[in-house]
């Protein structure tokens, strides 16, 4: 039998094939973002108790609603926004899920899409496998910054949707409060839904303060907001997000989740639950990773990388172009051949491949780790 694919040009995606070869030639791996440290004993043994205590059974669709509520106390606590616990919220199996579930439910056969690229590579694929047209914004190296005009004239009667996602994967920039008002200048009044991807919401640099949807009243009323438990916990295998949505749109958004998911792992829900009833087990993360990037850029600092100090995320960008002209996923495999250290090209998430030089290193790693890289990188 013979069909033709819904996404034809999708294949291997670029963190398979350099964890792959990091596993393959016993290299430092800096390519996928996962750290290569455990998750709290604490929240482990919470895990642990739930499942000891009779939480092994389906999780209600929209998510333990204990969850469901320290995620609300914690948008009151940080953003002074309200999200209702029973109407607002949902817990998902990751927040790609979320993303893809918020896609499936709106998005229609011609619909457009605006994504930024550097895109995470989830968005497109997303889009076009539920027949919408991707419309692609290109950021330049190495401030990635937005032309509020060059957005306004992608937009159409045809735009549905528009997906940001800050702090910003891969480069690890943040938007201001200027971008966030300039995307609700060009959103109100319009019937263009919002996804703001918020995973690394939590780690962010030098004093700056994230900029969510939620801070915006007209953008929070059009917007949902996705989040990952893995980026904040480190646990990225546990697969465990959320989103959140005013009730109108997120009526919507269970109506595709019941039926692609229903309801995600009981007992890693309520540990999480009883985690967060102590602020600290998120907001120290500013300063855990701030740590890590500020070690890693001084070791650094005598190779022949370039780099901006990351704002956000934990992947620092590199720009290798005073070492040679080869294209970046050349480079990339040839560092992890030859050298024993495994990034991640970023041209992959341009649109047409556009190579500005640069690969992404994730520092969410042991400070063993991080010493072996640099000690690593100063030779090249």
């Amino acid at each position: 039998m013979q069909h033709q694919s819904k996404l034809p040009n999708v294949g291997t995606t670029i963190f398979t094939v350099m964890s792959a070869l990091a596993k393959e030639h016993n290299a430092i791996n800096l390519s996928q973002g996962f750290p290569n440290y455990p998750s709290s004993q604490k929240l482990n043994d919470l895990v642990s108790n739930a499942m000891n205590n009779g939480y092994n059974q389906y999780a209600p669709m929209a998510g333990n609603l204990d969850l469901r509520l320290a995620i609300s106390n914690k948008y009151q606590l940080l953003y002074k926004s309200t999200y209702h616990p029973e109407k607002d919220i949902t817990v998902t199996a990751g927040a790609t899920q979320a993303i893809y579930t918020i896609i499936s439910a709106f998005v229609r056969h011609g619909d457009e899409v605006i994504i930024f690229k550097p895109a995470y590579d989830c968005y497109q694929p997303a889009i076009e496998v539920n027949g919408g047209k991707t419309i692609p914004i290109q950021l330049s190296a190495p401030n990635y910054k937005v032309d509020w005009e060059g957005v306004a004239s992608k937009i159409s009667s045809k735009t549905k949707m528009i997906v940001i996602n800050t702090p910003h994967n891969p480069s690890g920039t943040i938007w201001t409060k200027h971008d966030m008002l300039q995307l609700q200048k060009l959103t109100k009044d319009t019937n263009i839904i919002v996804l703001s991807d918020e995973v690394y919401e939590h780690i962010i640099f030098d004093g700056e303060h994230h900029q969510s949807v939620c801070l915006f009243d007209d953008l929070k009323q059009r917007s949902f907001i996705t989040a990952s438990f893995g980026k904040t916990f480190h646990n990225t295998g546990w697969k465990i997000g959320y989103c959140c949505a005013p009730e109108y749109l997120m009526k919507e958004f269970r109506k595709v989740h019941q039926f692609n998911v229903f309801s995600v792992n009981h007992p890693a829900q309520k540990g999480i639950a009883d985690y967060m009833q102590d602020a600290e087990t998120y907001l120290g993360l500013n300063d855990f990773f701030q740590q890590k990037r500020d070690l890693f850029l001084n070791l650094i600092s005598e190779s022949r990388f370039k780099f901006q100090p990351s704002q956000g995320t934990y992947f620092q960008v590199l720009d290798y172009s005073e070492i040679t002209d080869e294209h970046d996923v050349d480079f990339a495999k040839r560092l992890t051949k030859k050298f024993k250290i495994a990034s991640i090209p970023l041209s992959v998430f341009n649109e047409n491949g556009k190579d500005d030089k640069v690969l992404r290193f994730c520092f969410a790693k042991t400070n063993e780790t991080l010493v072996k890289a640099a000690d690593v990188l100063k030779l090249i």
